[in-house]
């Protein structure tokens, strides 16, 4: 019995047909999307440049994430994610963007926003998706299971 591709194999080859490029912008993740995507053989004619925009400074000036929507909802919230992506794809000059932004513990969670709650946004060309999500685990767990619902959100979406 075959076993499936890598979702990363089929991301740069779907991304590859299409002609279009893509980028991250990854908060609690640290890069490791990025990192999976370049695991991949002939991703350079697909991936150009990635952010990791940890502290909220960073997101504000190089992804546009505006102030205002970091100090109403969040560092973490549906709102944050969606402009990540957004203005990642606009930074890169890409067709698609993923960006995660979440809290992978072990500290820094509240009742309202406990460890394991991550949002995940997806734009490409122009359309934007933002799952909530909440992960269970240690923090490198929690980091590794935001990289797949990522990749998988981005396989998703390119379809």
């Amino acid at each position: 019995m075959e076993t499936e591709r890598p979702l990363e194999e089929m991301i740069v080859e779907k991304l590859q047909e299409k002609g279009w490029h893509v980028t991250c912008a990854e908060s609690c993740t640290g890069g490791m999307i990025a990192s999976t995507l370049i695991n991949v053989a002939g991703v350079s004619q697909v991936f150009d440049e990635s952010y990791v925009t940890y502290a909220n400074s960073a997101k504000n000036r190089l992804l546009g994430v505006q102030e205002e929507i970091l100090e109403e909802f969040g560092a973490v919230s549906r709102q944050v994610a969606c402009q990540m992506a957004e203005g990642a794809a606009k930074a890169a000059g890409a067709e698609a963007a993923i960006a995660v932004t979440g809290i992978a513990g072990p500290d820094g969670g509240t009742p309202e926003k406990p460890v394991g709650l991550v949002y995940i946004g997806c734009w490409v060309n122009g359309k934007t998706e933002v799952t909530q999500n909440y992960f269970h685990g240690e923090r490198s767990e929690i980091r590794k299971e935001t990289t797949q619902a990522a990749l998988d959100l981005l396989y998703r979406c390119l379809n």
